[in-house]
């Protein structure tokens, strides 16, 4: 498994002993907070690359699923030229946030800054358990020997950048074929304009594409934009999924309540309910500030106000995506 860097087993346990210290040293700093109440509020208030103490405003359902967030444990380097790692943002941390937001299951989707080494996200998985799915990045060199380890960790999808970074665009149809058997899909983190110029390239490949960032939708175009359509009409189709995540991406209105996106959101909600999934995107690393990930969880309620719909989009759609017990 050495020639594509899919997963190197040696590297991932080489990686562990660097782990388990900073997971001795998050839990030695806890320890020393004083009461189990000071040690609670603490614990939300150091979630790394999160702003805000709070819990959201609505408690989330039992199974709530985090659709889109990475992880970037130490122990794991990055692929050359690759931005500075988010320090912090490990599988610990993570565990913190799920316990503030109320999140029971995720999806751990490999960043940008590991290329197509995908060992980090493979030790993830390992610790996060049962409750937990990835979304891997892998060129055409992938062996099916390498799919299939990556499936039984589980992953159930590729992800793909608009503009590309690791892997280009090209190689999607390929991979798409290799995937598809599988009941996997593929991830588009692309730019409006990006999926408006691929428009047939999204209907030409056979397994469902998951655009990420509500489609990375421009304002004040919004639903006027051409993409919105063409986003929407996969979505009718069954072809496509679409994650209501990162809306800071786009937003010209920006935080708290990023109004602005309520309009598309809703739009493609009402287009496709039994389609759209919600992501945290933790630890936000396309954002130029911290965002509160409480409040990001409270859009929810802007975007979808009727309490089934919420349930249907943090419970019922992620586990028919990403092959949750339902």
């Amino acid at each position: 498994m050495k020639g594509s860097g899919i997963i190197d087993r040696r590297r991932v346990l080489v990686a562990i002993p660097g782990i388990a210290a900073g997971a001795r040293l998050l839990a030695f700093g806890q320890s020393e907070k004083g009461s189990a109440a000071d040690q609670t509020a603490s614990i939300a208030q150091e979630v790394p690359w999160s702003a805000g103490i709070e819990r959201p405003h609505f408690q989330l359902p039992e199974h709530a699923t985090d659709c889109h967030h990475h992880i970037y444990n130490p122990g794991f380097p990055p692929t050359p030229g690759a931005m500075q790692i988010p320090a912090g943002a490990t599988t610990d941390a993570y565990r913190q946030l799920q316990k503030r937001l109320g999140i029971q299951r995720h999806v751990v989707v490999q960043p940008s800054h590991y290329g197509v080494d995908n060992a980090g996200l493979f030790f993830a998985l390992g610790q996060f358990g049962r409750d937990a799915r990835g979304v891997a990045v892998v060129n055409t060199s992938v062996t099916e020997r390498e799919l299939k380890d990556l499936d039984a960790a589980g992953v159930r999808g590729l992800r793909f950048n608009s503009p590309a970074d690791a892997v280009p665009l090209q190689m999607l149809p390929t991979l798409a074929r290799m995937i598809e058997p599988m009941g996997w899909h593929v991830q588009v983190n692309a730019r409006a304009d990006h999926i408006v110029e691929n428009k047939a390239l999204w209907s030409s490949i056979p397994c469902p594409i998951v655009f990420d960032h509500i489609a990375k939708i421009p304002y004040p175009e919004g639903v006027n934009h051409p993409a919105f359509g063409i986003v929407s009409e996969l979505l009718q189709k069954g072809k496509a999924w679409l994650k209501l995540s990162a809306a800071y991406t786009t937003s010209k209105s920006g935080p708290p309540g990023y109004s602005d996106t309520v309009p598309v959101a809703r739009a493609f909600i009402k287009a496709a309910p039994e389609r759209i999934v919600w992501g945290s995107d933790w630890p936000h690393p396309s954002a130029s500030f911290r965002p509160d990930d409480a409040g990001l969880v409270d859009m929810l309620s802007e975007w979808a106000p009727d309490v089934e719909m919420r349930r249907r989009i943090l419970v019922e759609n992620p586990a028919s995506l990403y092959g949750f017990q339902k």
